[in-house]
């Protein structure tokens, strides 16, 4: 009896040291070792996306056209010149990539950083003589992705900022089911017009050079499960099963009429 209770008890464990070693994110990473950066990230500005921007300079009075937004202006009696409470200063991008900026009109931006499109604002600012040294500030408010499959919650996240990870991604989604096929995570990503799958290995460090290692805003993060296991191996697995619920059930027995 106890022999079989030994063997059983061996093989389980033989299944499940293997399944965690076939579970190791960045399996191949070197503690302390360099991996370059080689490109500092920044997500372009797509059709559809919402985007906070602001002006200031030195005399607020002169960055307030450029504030509207969704409000309008106020002249007080004073000449002061305010904006109204209410104005949030979002702009959606058109299908063409374009903005209706207040002043400068309408404003071409798709396939832009943030840091060019914000650029470009500042340069038309200064072009129509309209401020010297105007800041111009410019954030998504509507980045976000999904993530499906083999996670432990499937569902839509939103961001602060424009950078995440596949990795914070996954995490954020708590993390991969046990059937989850780590060789195989699939990003789908639409620009352009077009959509593109990329496949990424997350136990290689491979995947920082890849183009799905920083996600972009409506990107489909799908984590493959496994294929089926062969007959043979399903059996085995259930074979186990229920031998250790024998086994368990058979020593209650034994303990119980021996008390």
């Amino acid at each position: 009896m106890k022999k079989t209770v030994l063997f059983i008890v061996a093989a389980a464990m033989m299944l499940s040291g293997c399944s965690r070693k076939e579970y190791l994110y960045l399996a191949d990473m070197q503690d302390e070792a360099g991996y370059v950066v080689a490109n500092r990230h920044q997500t372009q500005i797509q059709d559809d996306d919402m985007l906070k921007i602001s002006v200031s300079c030195k005399n607020p009075e002169l960055a307030a056209p450029f504030n509207v937004g969704s409000g309008g202006v106020r002249v007080a009696a004073t000449g002061q010149v305010t904006t109204d409470a209410s104005t949030d200063n979002v702009y959606r991008v058109n299908s063409d990539g374009d903005i209706n900026f207040p002043v400068l009109g309408v404003i071409h931006v798709g396939g832009m950083s943030l840091t060019d499109a914000s650029e470009l604002i500042r340069d038309k600012i200064i072009a129509g003589n309209y401020i010297k040294d105007p800041i111009v500030s410019i954030e998504f408010k509507n980045f976000h992705y999904t993530v499906l499959g083999a996670v432990g919650g499937n569902g839509t996240y939103r961001v602060d900022g424009d950078k995440v990870t596949i990795l914070e991604a996954i995490a954020n989604a708590g993390d991969l089911s046990a059937n989850a096929d780590l060789e195989r995570i699939a990003v789908i990503r639409e620009a352009g017009g077009q959509r593109k799958i990329y496949t990424v290995d997350i136990r290689s460090t491979d995947i920082f050079n890849s183009p799905a290692f920083y996600l972009a805003q409506n990107d489909i993060v799908y984590a493959r499960p496994k294929k089926p296991k062969s007959g043979s191996d399903a059996k085995l697995i259930t074979w186990i099963t229920v031998a250790l619920s024998a086994v368990t059930a058979a020593c209650s027995v034994i303990w119980a009429t021996r008390r």
